[in-house]
């Protein structure tokens, strides 16, 4: 028996205000995350030759953070687009992102101070795109076979 894909979410719902709305803020926050990622790479090449504050971890930590960050942009962006595989993996990553930040941050000795703090920046934008993303309204959106009540 062959696989169905739902379709997407039709274009009427995703430009409902309240679903633009939505989407824009995630953006914003997304982006936001993707800026904390790329100024924590400038600060540790800044500080590249202080091995005190500028770990192996920091270096291999900051990319995959950013890589994770472009990644759940790409989400955001398919989710606006009405795909309904990206609305799920945005849903379950942006949560997964914040369970883990908070692990890693909460480890004593793991990450210096200042990373620290760049990594619980980007869990508090995260608990935003996740709390947004796990609305309401973007759940009864995405829904198979139902609207968002526009």
């Amino acid at each position: 028996m062959p696989k169905t894909r739902k379709p997407p979410v039709p274009q009427d719902d995703l430009a409902h205000p309240r679903s633009r709305t939505a989407f824009l803020r995630m953006k914003a926050l997304v982006g936001c995350y993707i800026g904390l990622s790329v100024l924590a790479l400038v600060v540790a090449y800044l500080w590249r030759d202080r091995p005190d504050v500028v770990t192996d971890v920091v270096w291999v930590r900051g990319e995959g953070v950013l890589i994770a960050s472009v990644v759940l942009f790409v989400f955001v962006l398919g989710a606006a687009r009405g795909r309904r595989g990206a609305y799920l993996r945005l849903r379950i990553a942006s949560a997964a992102m914040v369970v883990a930040i908070a692990v890693l941050v909460s480890l004593p000795g793991f990450l210096p101070t200042w990373m620290r703090i760049e990594q619980g920046l980007c869990g508090l934008v995260l608990i935003g795109v996740a709390v947004i993303a796990n609305g309401g309204h973007l759940r009864s959106l995405f829904a198979s076979g139902r609207t968002a009540g526009v």
